[in-house]
């Protein structure tokens, strides 16, 4: 049992945890940009993800008595989705449709967001409990922060949803328009 907690099997275990969790943040961040049409990166993080998939699994199998490196290896792969999902959601590649909902406030929240070169459709509507204001829009989703700061900013009650898009033809996504 001494021999299990020495310091080159502590530093085999941390360095197996470091590595599964590299490996396993490139395998979702590969699986994301996937479902987004971007194949090249998505080959390149996918090879890689299978090299160090390769070197931890066979670290592990060369020594299945040492439980440390078994915690360690799955410490790794579950902290590597926590961290793979952060990155993604940090780097926010790809497009959002975003519809906000207001009872009161839609003619100064689509005001607002053209304000700041977005480009949005105003749709007068009937909610349960009486007329209200529907702005439509889609965004890159590194923006999506920005307008949700615009939205709260004037009407903190309005309903916001958001959904991933593709888009399918040319359109207007504030400064830099985009092609398809």
């Amino acid at each position: 049992m001494a021999d299990l907690f020495t310091w080159q099997t502590l530093a085999t275990t941390l360095l197996i945890f470091v590595v599964r969790v590299l490996s396993i943040s490139m395998d979702t961040l590969r699986f994301m940009l996937t479902m987004r049409g971007k194949r090249g990166i998505a080959w390149i993080l996918g090879f890689c993800e299978s090299v160090l998939f390769v070197l931890t699994v066979g670290v592990v199998l060369n020594d299945m008595s040492n439980f440390l490196y078994i915690i360690g290896y799955a410490a790794g792969y579950a902290t590597g989705n926590v961290v793979g999902m952060y990155l993604e959601r940090k780097i926010a590649v790809g497009f959002s449709h975003i519809s906000i909902i207001s009872k009161t406030c839609g003619k100064e929240i689509v005001k607002s967001l053209r304000d700041h070169d977005f480009a949005v459709t105003e749709i007068p509507a009937q909610g349960k409990d009486g007329p209200v204001w529907i702005s439509d829009l889609s965004v890159r989703r590194k923006d999506i922060s920005i307008i949700e700061r615009l939205v709260k900013e004037i009407d903190s009650d309005a309903f916001i949803t958001i959904e991933d898009v593709t888009p399918l033809r040319a359109g207007y996504w504030g400064r830099q328009n985009v092609r398809r």
